[in-house]
């Protein structure tokens, strides 16, 4: 098991997500949020443009695109 969630922004949060095949979605995004997608599986996401995100948030966004703790921490240093 890893040593915990990183504290990341939410634009590491989405660079880490293109990895994963997610892709922003231009002008869907509201105020201070972005909103990304993916094809396979069928999935969309809302990420908060926020400097530090909480870490349940984070949480959130790490389940709802169906990856491990340990999987998003290696796309966020891969």
């Amino acid at each position: 098991m890893s040593s915990g969630l990183p504290v990341i922004s939410g634009r590491d949060a989405v660079k880490a997500l293109a990895k994963a095949r997610f892709e922003i979605i231009k002008g869907r995004g509201k105020g201070s949020h972005f909103v990304v997608t993916r094809a396979e599986p069928r999935t969309i996401l809302t990420i908060p443009d926020h400097r530090e995100l909480d870490r349940g948030t984070l949480r959130a966004i790490i389940r709802q695109a169906d990856l491990t703790v340990d999987e998003f921490v290696a796309l966020l240093h891969g």
